[in-house]
Parts: structure tokens; sequence; C-alpha cells
């Protein structure tokens, strides 16, 4: 990767730089009430991030792990479109930028502009960006706008959506989806991975592909998930390094923990889906390796790879959920 685009270090090393006037005992207070805020029912109207000790400890507290959420389901749209490169990108609900972060470090020379109802996130959105030292970050546009019904948006390559749809009433919701798809030729939505974080993922989906677009990634097709509601729900895995700040402000002491999250890219363009998907971490076991899949033409499936399948098997131990199957080159 090119050392001028965002990593996941370089953006710890700017939150760092950003955060050492807060009191972890005051972040830490304040990621509680944040925590009940998300957890709670919030009115469209009422933004979550007040003022700046709530915006700084949401950063500490999410931005890192917002940024390997999206930059998974990112990951997943570069394998379906390798060729694919944004010009421009709109960052719906942006906040202080994690979702930016990520699209900065997928690709070049994408101009971003990102909207939120919370000055106070986008003024630190803004500062953070000064920091990463990452031309398209420096010259992003931050705007304020109401996120809700009647939003409108301006035709953009890329829109990104992330952990913004528990904020929003259902109409809201519906709006904001289709005009996420009314302006973008790609819309990548990202949601925690719950059971209502992914059923807020399956009305999206059902919007997009009503208004024209094609899935292009988790699933390996645009027709109706298989899975049976109420009965599990579709989530991956991304594993996060934490700061020193970050452990002091979630009351952990791991150096890592794994954000579980849900999402739908959908494109108005080719591209290439993923025979299957591994939906849950695979199973290893002696001389076998079982992986749950969503399949192109069966569902939700099982399948074993043993020793006997050579080199499949030699993918299967490595895989990891989240990932098409089977990887290129080994079908």
């Amino acid at each position: 990767m090119n050392a001028t685009l965002p990593t996941a270090q370089s953006l710890r090393a700017a939150l760092s730089g950003l955060l050492d006037g807060l009191p972890p005992k005051q972040a830490a207070q304040a990621v509680d009430r944040l925590i009940a805020s998300y957890r709670g029912e919030t009115p469209t109207g009422a933004p979550i991030l007040r003022d700046r000790s709530d915006v700084v400890a949401y950063a500490a507290y999410r931005m890192p792990a917002t940024f390997e959420a999206v930059r998974s389901a990112l990951d997943a749209l570069v394998d379906a479109a390798p060729e694919w490169t944004p010009a421009t990108h709109t960052d719906v609900g942006g906040g202080t930028g994690a979702a930016s972060w990520a699209v900065a470090g997928a690709w070049e020379g994408t101009a971003t502009t990102v909207l939120d109802w919370a000055e106070p996130a986008l003024a630190l959105g803004r500062e953070l960006a000064a920091a990463s030292g990452a031309p398209g970050l420096r010259a992003a546009r931050w705007e304020r706008a109401r996120i809700g019904t009647a939003l409108e948006l301006a035709p953009a390559d890329l829109v990104t959506v992330s952990y913004v749809l528990k904020e929003l009433t259902a109409g809201a919701r519906t709006e904001l989806a289709d005009a996420a798809a009314a302006a973008g030729q790609a819309v990548v939505i990202v949601e925690p991975g719950t059971p209502d974080g992914y059923a807020r993922i399956i009305e999206a989906r059902d919007r997009l592909i009503a208004a024209g677009m094609r899935v292009a990634a988790p699933c390996p097709h645009s027709g109706a998930c298989p899975i049976a509601p109420g009965a599990d729900w579709c989530h991956f895995s991304a594993r996060v390094s934490r700061s020193s700040l970050h452990r002091q402000v979630k009351g952990g002491s791991l150096s890592h923990e794994d954000e579980k999250f849900a999402y739908v890219v959908a494109t108005r363009f080719p591209a290439t889906r993923a025979p299957a998907r591994i939906t849950r971490k695979p199973q290893l076991r002696k001389g076998q390796v079982l992986l749950e899949l969503c399949t192109r033409d069966d569902g939700l499936a099982r399948s074993t790879v043993t020793k006997r399948h050579g080199e499949l098997y030699r993918a299967a131990r490595d895989i990891a959920w989240g990932e098409p199957w089977p990887p290129e080159g080994t079908g």
C-alpha cells in the first residue's frame, strides 16, 4: 500500500495526538452515556454527539472499530470490481470521518464530502483529517446536513452510510436508502452485527435492489436472503487493535477486540460476485475444515473440506470468516 494512504496505525496516531487533553475518566463517563444512547431509542432530530467531549469520547471509543468494519466492506467491493476507482465519495452521517479514512485507504485521489448533523463531530473530523498526512483526507469537505427525511444527495461514484440507520426512524431509513441509491454508482452500508443491525441492512438491501442496483457483496446473489426471519442473522467480524487510551475508555485490557458488523455493497456497474461467502468462523478439525456458506445457487450450505481436496484444503485452513469461497484459482 502507498505510504501516503491512511492505515489503522495512522488513524490511531492521529487520535492519540488529539485526545491527549481529555482525562480518561471523563472519556469513560462520556462513553457510558453514548452506549446508553445507542442502545436506546434516539429521535431523528436529536444528534447523539452533542459537544466536543462527546465527540472526543466517541472518536476514541468507535472510530477504530468503524474504520475496520468499513474497510472490510470496501475490500469486498475492491474484490468484486478491482478496476473500478471512485472519483467522488459522499460519507452520509460520517461524523468524525472513520468511513472516509477507510475510503482514502482503499483508493487514491477520491474527492470526499462528509455530511453530518453534529458540528462538533465535523470539527474534530477536520482536525483528524488535517493530522492524517493523506492528501485525499486533507482535501475532504465537511458539511453540516440533517440526516433523515428529505435529504438530498448530489451524484457521487461512491456513497457510504456507516452506523447511521440505528439513529433514524423507519421512514427516514427508507428515504436515506433511496437517496443513496439515486445518488451513487456504488453504495456501501454498514451496521452493527446484531440481529436488529442485520434487519436494517436487509431493509436497505431491498431498497437498493428495488432502485435497480445489484448486490456485489457480501451476498453472492441479488435474490432474497436465504436466512429465515428471526432464525439467525448474517454478520461478520473485523479485528481491531486497541490503543492505550482506547483500552482505558472501554475498560478492557486486551490489545485487540473483534468488531461484529453487517453490511451490503450494491453497484450500478458490473461487479464479479463470489460464488459463495463464508458466513461463520471456519471450524478446524483434524484433517478437515468445516465451512458455513451462503451460496449463489443453493442458499445456505455447509461444506467439509478434507485433506484429500489438496490445494482446496490448504486454502480452507487459511480462509477467514467473510471471505469468498473458493479462493480465486483454487475452484
